[in-house]
């Protein structure tokens, strides 16, 4: 804690208390921080836009895919831009994949595997790090619950 103006107390809450399994099994900051996208958005490889279906439109999302915060929901918005349900998160050649995690039926997080195998996030409006998936499960984000892949697009 960091006391501040003399008799008040704030708590600093770090990225490692959010996420308590990043620091064993490690990451590495890639980006600064931005709002100018998020996680969604970043796994489909979008940089200029935030990604949700609020139903009050006021966040970009996929055209034709329902605007309903649900795991199908997002699995149809990631359809549209060619990607298909697998069942792992495990490096194959000449695809890319996604994991979206959630906690119960709640979306709230997607991460995209690199093509190392590592995986990439956009934390927020904070930071995007590579990490393993299991550094990113917490209260917070829930587990992975879901995978989608598709051929790596050429330039």
């Amino acid at each position: 804690m960091a006391r501040v103006g003399g008799s008040a107390w704030i708590l600093t809450v770090t990225i490692h208390d959010i996420f308590p399994h990043l620091a064993a099994e490690g990451f590495a900051e890639t980006s600064p921080a931005t709002e100018d996208y998020n996680c969604i958005a970043w796994a489909a490889g979008v940089t200029d836009g935030w990604w949700w279906p609020d139903a009050g439109y006021t966040s970009e999302w996929p055209e034709g895919a329902p605007r309903v915060e649900s795991l199908d929901a997002f699995f149809a918005a990631f359809a549209l831009l060619d990607f298909e349900r697998c069942t792992d998160g495990e490096l194959e050649p000449g695809c890319e994949k996604i994991a979206l995690y959630a906690v119960g039926p709640k979306p709230t997080h997607a991460a995209r595997q690199l093509p190392d195998g590592s995986w990439t996030s956009k934390l927020g409006e904070y930071i995007d790090i590579t990490h393993t998936l299991r550094g990113l499960e917490s209260p917070k984000y829930g587990q992975v619950s879901g995978y989608m892949k598709r051929l790596f697009k050429k330039d």
